[in-house]
């Protein structure tokens, strides 16, 4: 008993220091990078569309609190071994081989590389959270970049992990700005004057619209006649709108046409 109270008055008191700074760091520290990294992507993001800055900020925000968090516990849990077996040195470990040498000794190589390609992937911004994507075969939208792996939940709900190194080509949709881009088949007897001027008129219509106009950047528009065959004209509709909202817009772009021609007698293909 004598041994644990002397134990408690001094290691004991220095162990449980040493946990609350820890927590301190840990939720403070990360408090505090998450309004910095904010601040500092909202400043050299000026211009940019406000989706894809809070994407971003989500993103590296993410990021480097994982950073610090794990930081901080590597340096707690030394901080605890150096109080409770204060003979034993570390030191000479980490001289002799090195954390590299160490890293590579257990086989981690591949740690490394996802490592460093997830790096390359934020600072290069080839994609933020929440970006709809196609990797590698996957398509879906961002749940979570990490140190490691990129996590994407496709259309269907599935998730699909993967590793950062393992990534070797990236479709960004979402980037900037998402495109409209769309066919519709009509009847070869069409007059394509009148369905064009149908087309043009019900994309500016939309962007008149309160609910419609901050999602639109170009007016969904007649862009060309693709196919034709006997008995049907195939004519491809293009457009401009903010960062995932194309599904939205080519949807509504749609219903609006199938009334628009149903008023007009135009006959689909």
């Amino acid at each position: 008993m004598d041994t644990f109270n002397h134990w408690l008055e001094n290691d004991g008191v220095a162990v449980a220091f040493i946990i609350l700074g820890a927590a301190i760091l840990h939720l403070g520290g990360s408090r505090i990078i998450s309004l910095l990294v904010t601040q500092i992507v909202k400043g050299k993001s000026r211009g940019q569309p406000r989706k894809d800055i809070e994407k971003r900020q989500r993103t590296l925000v993410s990021l480097a609190v994982t950073i610090w968090r794990t930081a901080v516990i590597i340096i707690a849990i030394l901080s605890i071994f150096n109080t409770l077996f204060p003979a034993i040195d570390l030191s000479p470990l980490f001289a002799s081989a090195g954390i590299v040498g160490i890293a590579i000794a257990f086989g981690s190589q591949t740690l490394v590389k996802d490592f460093l390609t997830g790096l390359f992937i934020v600072s290069e911004n080839q994609y933020r959270v929440g970006d709809i994507v196609g990797i590698n075969g996957a398509e879906g939208r961002v749940e979570q970049l990490g140190t490691r792996s990129t996590v994407i939940r496709d259309f269907d709900g599935n998730v699909h992990f993967l590793p950062n190194g393992s990534i070797t080509h990236v479709i960004n949709k979402t980037m900037v700005y998402s495109g409209i881009h769309f066919t519709l088949s009509l009847a070869s007897d069409t007059d394509l004057d009148k369905a064009v001027k149908i087309i043009n008129s019900v994309g500016i219509e939309l962007t008149k619209e309160l609910d419609w106009k901050k999602k639109i950047i170009d007016a969904p528009h007649f862009d060309s006649v693709t196919t034709f065959t006997k008995s049907t004209i195939d004519v491809l509709i293009t457009g401009k709108v903010q960062p995932s909202d194309q599904w939205k817009v080519t949807a509504e772009m749609r219903q609006r046409l199938l009334a628009a021609f149903s008023k007009a007698s135009i006959s689909l293909g």
